[in-house]
């Protein structure tokens, strides 16, 4: 499959596996979780088919690694990233000292006021360092990365929960906790 079909593919399973799966009559399950068959149906009724084929080559080649399996292959989810109730069932763990933030600089004003907030998301998403935050923070304009102090945060009984795809989750990152790198 070229690039081209695969960001295409991409982009629509994130619509409807994180924000309006309801658009094309899914129902996300506890975890997320989508029946495969369910998925690829409710696709080829809503005029963009998708092959089994094509489905695994997503979840494996998708450079964010948005979408997994479950162990027997027969449900799907995205990892994180829904703005639709949904309990993603994540266990919770204990994260590395620091953790990274990246956003545009038009939000920087606002995270110096307030901290990170979840916004429409389920959680505040974090990078295990800052190369990963810096282009998530570019895909909103000029980037800027924060650091959290994750350790800190933890020790006085902030939940950390780490997705499938590596990235951190958190219900907020209140100000004493973060510095501009």
């Amino acid at each position: 499959m070229d690039n081209t079909r695969l960001v295409k593919l991409s982009k629509y399973l994130s619509k409807h596996l994180r924000h309006q799966p309801e658009r094309i009559g899914l129902t996300l399950a506890p975890g997320g979780w989508v029946a495969v068959d369910e998925l690829l149906a409710a696709c080829t009724q809503h005029n963009f088919p998708i092959t089994r084929a094509e489905l695994d080559e997503v979840v494996l080649r998708n450079n964010k690694q948005r979408f997994s399996f479950d162990e027997t292959g027969t449900l799907i989810r995205a990892n994180q990233g829904h703005s639709v109730e949904v309990d993603l069932q994540l266990a919770a763990a204990l994260p590395p000292a620091i953790l990274y933030h990246g956003t545009g600089e038009r939000t920087v004003e606002a995270i110096l006021r307030q901290g990170l907030l979840k916004m429409t998301r389920h959680h505040v998403h974090l990078a295990r360092d800052i190369a990963t935050a810096r282009t998530v923070g570019a895909r909103h304009g000029r980037p800027v990365v924060f650091a959290v102090d994750a350790a800190a945060m933890q020790a006085v009984g902030w939940t950390f929960y780490c997705s499938d795809n590596g990235v951190w989750l958190v219900d907020h990152v209140p100000l004493e906790y973060l510095r501009q790198v």
